[in-house]
């Protein structure tokens, strides 16, 4: 069993940055793929980006490339979205879920946090 709790959302102006973060329960945090997903209002939760369970590889929805970073420190349980230069159409709820293959399928993955709101403004 895998407990999530999200931290870090808010509201920052279009061009700001925000660092999303999300420790986890757990002595098995390592052997786990971590991703993060979002989901508008009104709109299907979207695949963001997600990283392997050493941190080797991370890949990223083509929206937020070159915008978005995702890393974990293993030693912390944590995983991190550092998101820069938002637009409005990054406003969401922000979802961290952990799984054993990091893809980019929501149903692929186990656990999932309680989600944590970012709001962009223009």
């Amino acid at each position: 069993q895998v407990q999530l709790v999200e931290s870090g959302g808010g509201l920052v102006q279009a061009g700001g940055s925000l660092r999303l973060s999300c420790a986890a329960s757990g002595r098995t945090f390592s052997g786990y793929a971590m991703a993060w997903f979002r989901q508008a209002p009104g709109k299907e939760r979207e695949f963001v980006a997600a990283i392997t369970q050493s941190g080797g590889s991370t890949y990223y929805t083509d929206s937020v490339k070159g915008r978005f970073t995702t890393s974990r420190d293993n030693a912390k349980n944590t995983v991190y979205l550092q998101m820069n230069s938002l637009k409005p159409e990054d406003t969401a709820v922000y979802y961290c879920t952990a799984g054993v293959v990091a893809i980019t399928t929501p149903g692929a993955y186990s656990y999932w946090g309680q989600g944590t709101q970012v709001t962009v403004s223009s």
